[in-house]
């Protein structure tokens, strides 16, 4: 498809931005902070703009990609977006092959993504403005983990935020480390006396897929080869308490954790937890489309119990197919015994939407 090349004549689009100067001038680019936003119809326009030549804005989970349109024959690329109220996006520009930043907005999640915000999004406290050439801290202890159960090594690096205290398992803990200083938050929350002290383990997934699905090998093999290497990384740490913190599959599986292996987990902070899985959902045409609640619906109403558990859920409340699996499971689980806190984000299925959540169940799960 051929790109859109705007003709130059009368106001710019860029005018109701607040951008007044000769679109593609160097006026125009010094004066640009973007992503722009103005009212429309119960919502938001945004404006999104991009230096250089054709490319598409590429949004982490809520848009569809939007193609950039090109003002006259000038370096100016742009993208108008309608928004709904509440809502807190990643996105990125693709562009020749490669994945950008935006270079006009000084918040970004890891070297080629940033992060948008409608003006009435609420605020997360604690999480620190990173730019694409900003380096997030990363913990001093680091420990090879070589599994015999799940086989192949990984790093699994421990920190103990506010001297440490009861463990909390970020699964994809990569993502917590590069693209969200999740390190940061978590010292400013303990700093803040919103969270007590707590001992954060950055599990990474090397297969996200057979990992988290509901199957008791990653289960066993945190259990029995993961804690023992912490206990023994000479942090100090409360390993008679631990809350496992997961996002989408993580959340999943961190349900899943409480559910069959109840001596382990004490807590649990679920994110938009896929609760539509069932064995084989995930190469369907539509894998939301299965039985409400998927595999852990059925484990829940067969009986299971969760008394002395406490789960919190959140889902984002822009994502319309995933409220009915999370809801349903949300009810079963506190049917099954469960303390059970609901709340809902202002996103879609983004972890830059889950970052406030992250902290605030954390939180909460430790009583």
């Amino acid at each position: 498809m051929r790109p859109v090349t705007e003709r130059a004549g009368g106001e710019s689009p860029f005018t109701a931005f607040g951008l007044a100067e000769r679109p593609g001038s160097d006026a125009f680019w010094a004066a640009v902070r973007a992503p722009a936003t103005v009212a429309a119809d119960g919502g938001w326009r945004t404006l999104f703009l991009w230096r250089g030549s054709e490319g598409v804005l590429d949004f982490e989970s809520w848009s569809p990609p939007v193609p950039l349109r090109r003002w006259a024959d000038t370096d100016c690329w742009y993208a108008e977006v309608r928004m709904p109220a509440r809502l807190r996006v990643t996105y990125r520009f693709l562009v020749e092959g490669a994945a950008h930043a935006d270079p006009f907005n000084p918040v970004g999640a890891g070297a080629d993504r940033s992060i948008a915000a409608t003006p009435d999004a609420p605020a997360q406290p604690h999480w620190p403005a990173l730019g694409p050439d900003d380096v997030p801290p990363l913990p001093r202890t680091r420990i090879r983990w070589s599994s015999d159960r799940l086989g192949g090594r990984r790093t699994v690096r421990v920190h103990p935020a506010g001297g440490g205290g009861p463990l909390v398992l970020l699964l994809d803990g990569d993502d917590w480390l590069y693209l969200h200083p999740a390190v940061t938050a978590f010292d400013a929350a303990v700093a803040a006396g919103e969270l007590p002290p707590v001992t954060l383990v950055f599990l990474p997934a090397k297969d996200r897929e057979a990992e988290f699905g509901c199957r008791p090998e990653l289960w066993e093999a945190v259990r029995d080869e993961l804690l023992p290497l912490v206990a023994d990384a000479g942090v100090a740490a409360d390993s008679e308490r631990l809350v496992v913190a997961g996002q989408s599959l993580g959340g999943l599986s961190a349900l899943y954790a409480a559910l069959e292996f109840p001596g382990l987990v004490s807590g649990i902070a679920c994110q938009s937890g896929s609760f539509w899985w069932s064995p084989g959902a995930g190469g369907l045409p539509d894998p939301l489309a299965g039985p409400v609640g998927g595999v852990l619906a059925e484990r829940l109403r067969a009986g299971a119990g969760l008394s002395g558990l406490r789960c919190a859920f959140d889902v984002g409340e822009h994502e319309t197919a995933m409220l009915p699996h999370c809801e349903v499971v949300e009810a079963l689980t506190e049917r099954a015994g469960a303390t059970v806190r609901v709340s809902r984000s202002a996103s879609g299925h983004d972890r830059a939407g889950w970052r406030h959540a992250l902290l605030r169940d954390v939180a909460w799960a430790l009583g």
